[in-house]
């Protein structure tokens, strides 16, 4: 049986950082050496490293500076030291302080000329970010699947011969949901599948604005793979109706993009099981960004889902996310004031498709993978839905990643996880 405790968590270094690994300020060479995986859990503290080389043929005075801010760029606290070096000297120096459950940003500066910028987290188990849906919140969405039941899927599918290979069959699938809109998707059908030998399958959901893909066919395939595009995306998009998805019906629970996008998500599971290949037991499911929060959304609202391994998940914790990053909180703002929504009103509206609210409701085990210095998805807002998780979970996080964990560490830790269930 698989074992989700806190021991089992892990924290990989695989990238590396996309700032320069030393600067120079003169001659005087200033390194910030990642410590601890840049994250820490009590009764650790943070502690950050700079190395100093005094690369000149006289003494130089060093002088650094290092500012801590919240992940809302409050100021939390600013430390300094200054140390004589000899011509050829190095020396390390230790900054340890103290914060709150949380995400920090860091900037080390050295001589007055900026080392680095970074992200740090301490005790993000522990971060608090309270459910606000609204009492209504289970009714409007059993009324929206109530709805979607009641639309013919009128599932069709088209081999794309030019994608099969030896390994498989690569099919164009297209289907009604949601107020009779189409929607399309990619089927993977390995040539190994059949009624006699069902496989376990794995629904992919794409990210905002993700090009179009699908599965590639290989021998020795072992699971059956779909990628949906939800409505005008993906696939969908050269007949996109919507504009910009994020702001489309806005002030109108019912009409905003995402209630739509949220059943594309059971209409794709509702189309593997037609599938007499597809082993029912094991519907599995997973997506990075957009394709994170359509994960953990379907995960609540579908429970046919196995188990699921979002990664860096979106549209997590509106009104802490508006204060943490820039996007999408301008676009959706700015529409805001242009059709003249109250502040209350908005967050009210948005806290029916809030990732966190939907979260409480999972009840299949899950694996997220969180990019520390994520600039788009910040950490903040991945955790914010995934503490309010109570069935099985794990967490890893990629202390050098940004907006990605897509490379073959994580790609195998998916695998892995499904495998294991699978077995159980």
């Amino acid at each position: 049986m698989l074992s989700f405790g806190r021991r089992f968590i892990v924290i990989l270094v695989l990238f590396v950082s996309a700032l320069p690994a030393a600067v120079m300020a003169g001659n005087v060479e200033y390194n910030v050496p990642m410590n601890h995986d840049w994250w820490w859990t009590a009764p650790e503290r943070p502690q950050i490293t700079v190395n100093v080389v005094n690369n000149d043929n006289v003494t130089r005075k060093c002088e650094v500076w290092l500012n801590v801010a919240t992940d809302q760029r409050v100021p939390v606290t600013e430390m300094s030291q200054c140390v004589t070096l000899q011509a050829g000297d190095s020396t390390a120096m230790q900054f340890l302080f103290d914060v709150v459950p949380g995400f920090y940003r860091c900037t080390v500066t050295g001589d007055g000329k900026e080392v680095k910028k970074f992200n740090i987290g301490f005790e993000p188990e522990n971060i608090v970010s309270l459910p606000d849906a609204q009492p209504d919140f289970d009714e409007f969405w059993q009324r929206t699947i109530d709805e979607l039941a009641a639309v013919d899927p009128e599932y069709s599918m088209t081999e794309e011969k030019d994608k099969s290979k030896k390994g498989g069959k690569v099919y164009l699938v297209k289907m009604k949901s949601l107020g009779g809109v189409e929607v399309q998707g990619y089927l993977t059908m390995p040539s190994a599948a059949s009624k006699k030998h069902p496989m376990p399958v794995l629904v992919h959901y794409m990210g905002y604005g993700s090009k179009p893909w699908h599965a590639e066919p290989y021998e020795g395939m072992d699971r059956i793979e779909f990628v949906l595009s939800t409505r005008g995306q993906g696939l969908n998009e050269p007949a996109n109706t919507y504009g910009d998805w994020a702001v489309y019906g806005l002030g109108d629970r019912d009409s905003f993009y995402y209630r739509g996008a949220f059943m594309d998500l059971i209409r794709a599971i509702d189309f593997v099981c037609t599938l007499p290949e597809v082993d029912q037991r094991y519907i599995f499911a997973e997506g990075g960004s957009q394709g994170g929060a359509f994960t953990l959304v379907a995960c609540s609202l579908d429970k046919r889902i196995r188990a699921a391994a979002p990664w860096i998940p979106f549209l997590s914790d509106y009104p802490d996310y508006f204060k943490i990053e820039h996007w999408p909180a301008e676009v959706i703002l700015k529409k805001q004031q242009e059709i003249g929504l109250a502040t209350g009103d908005l967050y009210k509206m948005l806290s029916y498709f809030d990732v966190k609210n939907f979260t409480r409701r999972i009840t299949c085990p899950i694996l997220m993978g969180v990019g520390l210095q994520d600039p788009t998805c910040p950490p903040h807002t991945n955790f914010a839905g995934y503490n309010l998780i109570s069935s099985q979970k794990q967490f890893v996080i990629y202390p050098e990643c940004g907006h990605d964990t897509r490379h073959p560490d994580w790609d195998n830790r998916q695998r892995e996880f499904f495998r294991k269930i699978t077995e159980m």
